[in-house]
């Protein structure tokens, strides 16, 4: 007796429809506020790997997130064993903060101004942070902006804790300029598009 067969369901397609959205948010997001967004798509899963990799989630404290955007790297941080609890994101577009509020409930998520962080985060951080994860486009900010951020991110964290930020550049979007900070990259990811690197900034330590 013949049995009738039933072609599955793909189960990937609800993954691929949230991925086409994302983009599609990105992309509009970008035409609107070129400078603010930084990026027409958003990070792929190996930059995404690669940033949280940085992270130790053996490390106590909150992790700093700015600009996540639809949330890969958030997501990515996650699955890297970073309680979700422990999460504080800060998006400055509306529309994405409400989006992360679905897909992450328990995170932390404030809709702010990232460059600002001390007005941003007052308040909120109960301990230092264990790491600051950013996706800004920081090359749209002069180079003083750039250091006041990462000094104040730094002053949030615990004394060795990492500043991780990735680039589109083949440059450090902050040159190592003194011995105040230890500074190390990734190699080049080229499956993300654009290709990228992740550079890693540690406050050094006087002996």
């Amino acid at each position: 007796m013949l049995q009738s067969f039933q072609r599955p369901t793909p189960r990937k397609l609800p993954l691929r429809k949230d991925r086409f959205e994302d983009e599609a948010r990105f992309l509009r997001s970008w035409l609107e506020r070129p400078l603010v967004v930084g990026a027409v798509m958003p990070s792929g899963k190996a930059l995404a790997r690669t940033m949280a990799s940085y992270v130790d989630p053996r490390i106590p404290g909150p992790v700093i997130e700015l600009g996540p955007g639809t949330g890969p790297v958030t997501d990515a941080l996650i699955r890297r064993g970073v309680a979700q609890d422990r999460l504080v994101l800060i998006e400055y577009s509306p529309e994405f903060c409400q989006l992360l509020k679905r897909r992450f409930p328990k995170a932390t998520i404030i809709q702010g101004d990232a460059y600002d962080l001390e007005e941003t985060l007052a308040g909120v951080l109960s301990e230092p942070a264990a790491a600051t994860v950013s996706s800004l486009p920081l090359f749209t900010k002069p180079m003083d902006q750039r250091l006041d951020l990462l000094e104040t991110a730094q002053g949030m964290m615990q004394a060795e804790a990492p500043f991780i930020q990735f680039t589109y550049a083949v440059v450090p979007p902050i040159p190592s300029r003194s011995q105040a900070y230890k500074t190390r990259a990734s190699n080049r990811i080229w499956r993300n598009l654009p290709p990228a690197r992740v550079w890693v900034y540690n406050k050094a330590t006087t002996p």
